[in-house]
């Protein structure tokens, strides 16, 4: 029987292996990763992400259709305007852990950077 409860626990870690895969190749581009760092605490529109980032518009538009696409962001129209918002709590927990390792001010950062001076 042990055999077919790691058989099992194979293939449940190879499922959740191939998404966390698709989670991250979605998430190694650049303009995606700030994006999402925007849309961390509230619900953007279009305009914002635009001056918020730098990413011109037709650049923002492609990136923000791979993140729809993908299920990371979802959507709200009020009149004319767009709103984006996160809609993947995995994709929201990796990208907690992303700004605390790399954009975080933490002490740790700032003792690493002080003894390679």
């Amino acid at each position: 029987m042990p055999i077919l409860e790691n058989s099992l626990d194979l293939e449940r870690f190879a499922a959740g292996a191939d998404q966390a895969c698709a989670l991250l190749k979605v998430l190694v581009n650049r303009d995606r990763l700030l994006l999402l760092c925007q849309l961390s605490h509230q619900e953007r529109n279009v305009g914002e992400l635009e001056q918020l980032t730098g990413i011109r518009q037709p650049t923002l538009s492609q990136q923000l259709t791979v993140l729809r696409n993908e299920q990371l962001v979802s959507t709200r129209r009020a009149g004319k305007q767009i709103f984006y918002s996160r809609s993947s709590a995995q994709a929201s927990a990796v990208m907690d852990v992303l700004y605390q390792q790399f954009c975080s001010p933490t002490p740790e950062k700032k003792d690493d950077a002080t003894a390679q001076s």
